[in-house]
């Protein structure tokens, strides 16, 4: 009863419309997480249990097969003016290049563009020209999510440390391995924003600049939307954000900002809101993740999710994550993201004949308007 008084609660606040919008967005594509099967089985035989997150033990670099059927899905649906379901993938241009780290002893951080990174793995090898059709075909229009999933700072201090799990885990090309798993003293490494000093903030800068202009350079256009990784986020790189032209940000509703030396503040975000560096914050209000075990179903309680938001005049902003719908791990995890998000789909299409499909940049630049 509280949880469903807060759902609502949280749809009060910001922009309003009367329009039936819903805006698929979808975290961490082109980002490495477990390179493969044997890499999970490797470290589980090992006492490190990455089988029960479900994030370790589904996620991994897209395949060719993988977009191919999810671009089916969402093409096979459309809303009331005929547009088929649109998905923005929040994309990461780089990872580490493992190579180069270890030749150079662990002293300096080099990473690599994507489509490098696809190149070392098995039917990848045609993910940029992939996105670029799901662009022409208007059912996956690329954002940005950062120049690689990683807090680079923290990562290599593990590594220069010896940190034992952070140094295994870099023997089996892996980064993500959560905290808990690892059983080390050190923070996030998939925080790729997160900081543990201000200092960092000028490196940070650095981060976004290289990874914007990856994402021009190699999807043609410029990016107007950014989610950090993981969340975390310094406000204090919001100017320079929209001086490399991204428009607008997301955040959680009560987003904890790191402000340095373990410190952090609260803020709170609503739809629409702008920032004083002219940015406007979008905020996601349906969860639809159905790769995660233990709950009843996914379609079910994205469907309430969106009937509130419908309900306070609110586009309908969902979170999906990439791991729902890639089979490098598991084929059978593919499968059934597709079917549930397929559902999804069809459910939401006929209840609500008058839904639009649209882009976390369209819903953008409506607000603005």
């Amino acid at each position: 009863m509280f949880e469903n008084f807060s759902r609502n609660l949280s749809n009060v606040p910001g922009f309003r419309t009367n329009r039936k919008i819903v805006v698929l967005e979808s975290d961490d594509w082109g980002s490495i997480r477990m390179p493969s099967k044997q890499v999970c089985d490797i470290l589980v035989s090992e006492g490190i249990a990455v089988n029960e997150n479900f994030f370790t033990d589904n996620d991994g670099l897209e395949t060719n097969g993988d977009l191919e059927a999810l671009f089916s899905v969402l093409a096979s649906v459309k809303d009331k003016h005929g547009r088929s379901a649109v998905m923005t993938p929040l994309v990461i241009m780089g990872n580490p290049n493992f190579e180069a780290i270890r030749e150079n002893g662990f002293t300096q951080y080099v990473f690599e563009p994507f489509t490098s990174t696809c190149s070392k793995y098995e039917n990848s090898d045609r993910l940029l020209a992939l996105w670029k059709e799901g662009l022409d075909n208007h059912v996956f229009v690329p954002e940005f999510h950062g120049r690689e999933h990683l807090n680079v700072n923290r990562w290599m201090k593990g590594l220069e440390k010896k940190l034992p799990s952070t140094m295994r885990t870099f023997d089996l090309a892996l980064t993500g391995l959560h905290v808990h798993m690892a059983n080390e003293e050190r923070g996030d490494y998939q925080a790729a924003f997160d900081i543990d000093e201000l200092s960092e903030l000028d490196y940070l800068k650095d981060v976004l600049t290289e990874g914007i202009a990856l994402f021009k350079d190699l999807l043609g256009y410029q990016a107007r939307y950014f989610v950090p990784t993981n969340g975390p986020f310094n406000t204090g790189l919001e100017t320079h954000l929209k001086n490399l032209g991204i428009d607008f940000i997301n955040a959680a509703k009560i987003q904890i900002e790191p402000i340095g030396a373990g410190k952090t503040k609260k803020r709170f975000h609503y739809l629409g809101q702008e920032s004083k560096s002219k940015l406007v914050y979008l905020t996601r209000n349906v969860i639809f993740e159905p790769s995660k075990p233990n709950y009843s179903s996914w379609v079910d309680s994205a469907m309430k999710e969106i009937e509130i938001a419908f309900r306070w005049k609110k586009p309908a902003i969902l979170s999906s994550h990439r791991v729902n719908y890639v089979s490098r791990i598991h084929e059978s995890n593919r499968d059934k993201g597709l079917k549930d998000l397929h559902h999804l789909l069809i459910s939401i299409t006929k209840k609500w004949p008058d839904v639009e499909f649209f882009t976390s940049a369209e819903l953008g630049q409506l607000m603005q308007k």
